[in-house]
């Protein structure tokens, strides 16, 4: 029988009952020997001294300073916030074999179905419709539907075909719809052996009716759809904004659609909570969610069997599968995505 590792459980500010189901959470001490393993924050003077010992740790961010240098015996970092943690040297964990792993994957799914009632809602008019009902000033039957549009059959364009945007895809193939990628780090052949169409950025703005902003924020990537992007959307599109508000120049994007020029989606935004004044609340034609996409309670405990099954196989002395793991190609590259006053997904 494997020996069992021991591992620090300081997951805040998530919650145990959050990530791990009942079940998981009798599992846990069958696989690994836990240290803390509470909701709450461990004491950091404690937490760095069981560091020095531990053989890995379950974290929402890295906060344990240059403890790192010292935890002789660390095998992996596993972080259930959904991004890869800040302030942390990439460089020696790749050079001293430690695995820097995040719960990324355990959001796609909601995410993407996020994404699709978004646009369904977005583009036929369902909150619009909704709101006039509860006013009274609905309308009925066809005048209802002025300037509503289907998804079936439509151009669709996915600004980033990583794990949020290849969950998405299997949901819109029933749909009809032609998909065109663009993606800055994957080549085109092999996109086209995905299954879809890669496009310049430019010619998908100019010609998809449904954009979805998916990729991963870079140091590359910051506002990556400047004004002049947006002002080539077509004005019978809509734009559905599900992965970071720092891809997109915000303030252009808010003036656009108070203009009227496109239709908008969006869950993310440069500052949440987002200001009770800020002019994107009162921006026509669109639907606005508050950072709900990747946050359903049942799906978290995706989160944890996914530390569960990777620190069961750290303890078997083979490579972890189902976290995404940092590669040194793409670590520095990362922007700092913390979004101000807002924890992670």
């Amino acid at each position: 029988m494997s020996r069992k590792p021991t591992v620090l459980v300081d997951p805040f500010f998530r919650k145990m009952d959050e990530i791990f189901s009942e079940w998981d959470l009798r599992r846990l001490p069958e696989i690994i020997d836990v240290v803390w393993g509470r909701s709450e924050s461990m004491p950091m003077e404690d937490a760095v001294e069981a560091l020095k010992e531990a053989e890995a740790v379950v974290c929402s961010s890295w906060r344990y300073g240059d403890v790192l240098y010292e935890a002789a015996n660390l095998k992996a970092i596993l972080t259930v916030s959904g991004a890869f943690p800040l302030d942390l040297d990439y460089g020696y964990c790749f050079a001293n074999g430690i695995r820097v792993l995040s719960a990324a994957p355990a959001f796609g799914r909601q995410v993407a179905e996020m994404a699709l009632g978004m646009a369904i809602a977005c583009a036929r008019g369902i909150v619009e419709g909704h709101q006039a009902m509860l006013d009274g000033t609905e309308i009925y039957s066809k005048a209802g539907n002025v300037g509503n549009f289907n998804l079936y059959g439509k151009r669709v364009g996915l600004i980033g075909y990583g794990g949020l945007a290849r969950s998405l895809h299997p949901l819109l193939e029933p749909f009809g719809c032609r998909i065109s990628v663009y993606d800055a780090w994957l080549g085109e052949r092999y996109l086209r052996r995905l299954g879809v169409t890669p496009l310049p950025l430019e010619e998908l703005m100019e010609t998809s009716q449904f954009i979805f902003v998916l990729a991963v924020p870079s140091k590359e990537n910051r506002a990556l759809l400047d004004r002049a992007l947006l002002e080539r959307i077509r004005p019978d599109a809509a734009l559905i904004l599900v992965s970071r508000a720092h891809l997109v120049d915000f303030d252009a994007l808010t003036e656009l659609l108070h203009a009227g020029r496109f239709r908008a989606a969006i869950d993310v935004f440069p500052q949440e909570p987002l200001d009770p004044a800020h002019p994107i609340r009162s921006a026509p034609n669109v639907v606005l969610s508050a950072h709900r996409a990747g946050s359903v309670m049942e799906a978290h405990w995706e989160i944890g069997e996914m530390v569960l099954d990777d620190l069961e196989a750290i303890g078997k002395g083979v490579p972890p599968q189902r976290m995404q793991r940092a590669e040194p190609e793409l670590a520095p590259r990362y922007a700092s995505i913390r979004v101000k006053g807002h924890r992670s997904s």
